[in-house]
C-alpha cells in the first residue's frame, strides 16, 4: 500500500512523508478517523514508507522486499493486532489476532484496505450480536514479540486496529510499554473511537487526525466509475457524506441491508411514538438492545440522518434533502411532526443515548428512555 494508492488526503500524506524524511518518527502514533476515510489504509501506507529501502518522490518504491511484504501484511517486523471473536467462544479463552490473520489478509486484499469493523465481524461470521475484542493474551503476545530484535528493518512496528476494543487489563499492559518502549519500536494505533481509549494511552501518543473525504475527491471517484451527468455526480458524492465505503455501496447499486433494517426500526419507533404506544415502544427497545454495540451506534447515526432529512423537508428546503424510495416517502409523511419546537430536544435525547452507549450503559434502559422521551416530543408536533 503506497501513498499514491490512498484516495485524497494529499496534505496529510505530505506531512507524514516529511515526518519520516526529517527523522521525526514518534514511537506511538494514533491515527483517528472513520473507516470510510481510509484511516487503516493510510496507516499501512505510512508503515510501508517507514520500512521502504528505496523511497523516492515522496512515496515508498513499491518494489523492494519490504514493500511487497507490507503490501501483503506479511512483513516479519510488522505485527498486526485487531479485534477477534468466535461463535461460542469468548476472547478470554485465548483467541488472538494471529489465529485469524489469513481471513484478515483476504479481506484486506479484496477491499484494497478500505473496510469497516462490521465487514470484519461479518467475515468472522459473528452475527448481529457478537463483536470482536482485544484480549489480555493478545497484550502478552505483543510484549513478547516486541522484545525480540527486528528481522530485516530498522523499526519494529506494532499496528493495532481498533484499540478501543481492548479489555481494560490489556490496555493497562500496553500502557506500560508505551511509557518505556524498546528502541526503534513504533506503535501505530488506528482508532475510530479514540474517546473510548484510556486517557493515559492517548496522552502518550501523537494523534494523526484523518478527516472525512472532501466532496471534490468523492466526485472524482464517481466520475472514475463512469458517471457523466454532473448533477448525478454531485448528488452521489453528497449522499456519501465523505465516506468512501458508502460511496462504493451507492455506486454498486447494492442494497444496504443494515441501513434498510435501521430505517425499518426508525419507522416502527416513530409510528409508535406518534400513536403513544408505550408498551410497543418498550418491546421495540428490547429488540434493539439485542444488537451489537456497533449496530446500535450505527442505528443512532441513521436516526440522526433521517431526523435531519425530515426536518429539512418540513422546512421546505427540498433541494438540500437527499432521500429516495421508501425513506423519502416516509419522511415526507412524517415531516409535519418534526419542526423547530421538537427537533433540538429529540437530537439531544439521541446524543445522550449515544453517550450512554459509549459508557457501556444498559442498552435496554438507554433505548427505553430514548423511545419514551421521544414519544413525548413527537406529539408536540401534532
Amino acid at each position: 500500500m503506497r501513498f499514491c494508492d490512498i484516495i485524497g488526503h494529499e496534505e496529510l500524506k505530505r506531512r507524514l512523508v516529511a515526518s519520516v524524511d526529517e527523522g521525526r518518527v514518534s514511537h506511538a502514533q494514533l491515527f483517528t478517523g472513520s473507516a470510510g476515510s481510509g484511516t487503516l489504509a493510510l496507516a499501512v501506507a505510512y508503515t510501508q514508507y517507514l520500512h521502504c529501502t528505496a523511497r523516492h518522490d515522496g512515496d515508498s518504491c513499491g518494489e523492494c522486499p519490504s514493500c511487497h511484504q507490507i503490501a501483503a501484511l506479511a512483513h516479519p517486523d510488522l505485527h498486526l493486532v485487531f479485534p477477534v471473536n468466535k461463535q461460542g467462544k469468548k476472547p478470554t479463552n485465548g483467541l488472538v489476532a494471529n489465529d485469524f490473520i489469513d481471513e484478515f489478509r483476504t479481506l484486506w486484499e479484496r477491499t484494497g484496505g478500505y473496510f469497516s469493523a462490521q465487514q470484519w465481524y461479518d467475515t468472522l461470521d459473528l452475527g448481529k450480536t457478537l463483536k470482536g475484542s482485544i484480549a489480555v493474551r493478545e497484550a502478552e503476545e505483543m510484549i513478547t514479540k516486541l522484545s525480540y530484535k527486528s528481522f530485516s528493518s530498522r523499526y519494529k512496528t506494532m499496528l493495532i486496529w481498533l484499540p478501543e476494543t481492548m479489555h481494560e487489563r490489556a490496555a493497562n499492559m500496553i500502557l506500560k510499554i508505551l511509557e518505556e518502549p524498546w528502541e526503534d519500536t513504533v506503535f501505530i494505533l488506528v482508532s475510530e473511537r479514540p474517546d473510548l481509549l484510556l486517557g493515559t494511552i492517548r496522552s502518550r501518543t501523537q494523534e494523526v487526525t484523518v478527516p472525512r473525504l472532501s466532496a471534490e475527491v468523492l466526485e472524482r471517484e464517481v466520475r472514475a466509475a463512469g458517471v457523466t451527468d454532473e448533477a448525478t455526480v454531485r448528488n452521489t458524492a453528497r449522499l456519501a457524506s465523505g465516506d468512501l465505503l458508502r460511496l462504493r455501496q451507492i455506486l454498486s447499486g447494492e442494497s444496504d441491508e443494515i441501513q434498510s433494517e435501521n430505517f425499518s426500526l426508525f419507522r416502527t419507533m416513530m409510528r409508535h411514538c406518534y400513536q403513544n404506544k408505550h408498551l410497543e415502544l418498550l418491546v421495540w427497545a428490547d429488540e434493539v438492545a439485542t444488537l451489537s454495540r456497533e449496530r446500535q451506534m450505527g442505528l443512532m447515526a441513521d436516526f440522526a440522518r433521517l431526523l435531519r432529512e425530515a426536518y429539512i423537508t418540513h422546512a421546505g428546503a427540498h433541494g438540500a434533502s437527499y432521500l429516495w424510495g421508501e425513506e423519502a416517502e416516509f419522511c415526507k409523511k412524517f415531516s409535519p411532526f418534526i419542526d423547530s419546537r421538537n427537533i433540538e430536544p429529540i437530537i439531544e435525547l439521541l446524543e445522550e443515548a449515544q453517550r450512554r452507549l459509549r459508557q457501556n450503559g444498559d442498552p435496554r434502559i438507554v433505548f427505553s428512555y430514548f423511545a419514551l422521551a421521544t414519544s413525548k416530543y413527537i406529539n408536540f408536533g401534532k
